[in-house]
């Protein structure tokens, strides 16, 4: 089977294959921008810009953190990676994601725009107001991210009713991807929650608003899954684990060697102060937290809205800004590695070139 081009709104994807965002830093300029080149969707994560280039966009530091939102998610910082992933990609199309989760969701969605991306994808929440944020840029596409028919039925409901246009594309995230879940603990397991028995419902909720393309995602790993999505309607796929096995993937190199020793025991579902559970590997990190020894929790990046400035954290037993950023520095201690069911799996580590003929030639 040969795939073709994937449409969200005026851009076309010569490839369907959309990489995840993949924040702290694990999916910025080096992989978005390679990804885009290669002909699929390379995906920037707004989520701790200011963590880039050794911090030097963030105004304010404590403790070696960024302080607060503002130099969390630093605009600046944001600008900078788009230009660099543009020195590579050149004018194909980029994207950025925003976690509607985050404190300063709509002032990060205009700096995206700002910066020059033309898709924004946001989950983590359901983004009922997003088009409020993009005035002034009608050619930026933007893509919801849901877990089922109902939360798509929503969003178009609202964005038609309120501001007379509806998503570009949608993707439909499945339970067994890397990260937060759109799934309580219990319903992450039911089996018509699995990617493969949502996707026709979602399709047929789409083709009710127009035909909505449906990008599937979760635990996707090779042609034959690309394949099998396909063949339930999807039009394209998002895959994020998979992508941390390139040598451009943005994270560092002890971020992908914890990914290659990782068992398929390894790989479990946590609480979060994001208030979904996310999906990682199991580590020293995660075996403090649950002895109630995890590193002590001070807000200081104020990243999410749900945590309430660390009192989530303080119930879960650890600070994500912190414990990504870790993931993101190396730091095998504290180092908090998000990954899809699948990870274990990876076994080497190559270029996105090569990784995107595998996906596409089957080989």
């Amino acid at each position: 089977m040969s795939f073709g081009s994937l449409k969200i709104g005026k851009y076309t994807i010569e490839k369907p294959i959309v990489q995840g965002g993949m924040g702290v830093g694990i999916s910025w300029d080096r992989l978005a921008g390679a990804v885009s080149k290669e002909g699929g969707l390379g995906v920037i994560s707004s989520v701790g810009t200011g963590y880039y280039e050794d911090k030097r966009y963030s105004k304010k530091l404590v403790d070696g953190k960024p302080l607060g939102e503002a130099n969390f998610y630093s605009p600046e910082a944001l600008k900078a990676i788009v230009n660099n992933a543009r020195k590579v990609c050149g004018d194909k199309p980029l994207a950025a994601n925003v976690l509607y989760a985050i404190n300063d969701y709509g002032r990060v969605v205009k700096d995206a725009c700002e910066a020059g991306v033309d898709i924004i994808i946001t989950g983590a929440g359901l983004p009922t107001n997003m088009p409020e944020f993009t005035e002034g840029y009608p050619d930026v596409a933007l893509v919801p991210i849901v877990s089922s028919a109902k939360a798509l039925k929503i969003i178009c409901k609202r964005w038609k009713g309120r501001y007379d246009r509806l998503p570009d594309a949608v993707v439909l995230e499945g339970p067994k991807s890397g990260g937060h879940q759109g799934f309580s603990y219990e319903d992450c397991k039911k089996e018509e929650n699995q990617l493969e028995n949502l996707v026709k419902p979602v399709v047929e909720e789409a083709k009710k608003w127009g035909d909505i393309p449906v990008i599937a995602a979760g635990g996707i790993w090779d042609k034959k899954d690309i394949e099998e999505m396909m063949s339930l309607g999807a039009s394209g796929v998002q895959m994020g684990t998979r992508f941390i096995g390139t040598h451009e993937c943005d994270a560092h190199d002890n971020f992908k060697q914890v990914l290659l020793n990782a068992k398929e025991e390894d790989i479990e579902l946590m609480g979060s102060p994001v208030g979904y559970p996310a999906q990682g590997i199991r580590t020293n990190l995660t075996r403090l937290v649950e002895k109630r020894q995890g590193p002590a929790i001070k807000c200081i990046s104020n990243c999410v809205s749900p945590c309430k400035r660390g009192e989530e954290a303080k119930v879960v037993g650890f600070c994500i800004a912190d414990r990504l950023s870790d993931a993101y520095n190396g730091n095998l201690e504290t180092g908090l590695f998000f990954s899809g069911t699948n990870g274990y799996r990876l076994k080497e580590i190559i270029s996105v070139k090569e990784l995107m003929d595998k996906l596409i030639k089957g080989e």
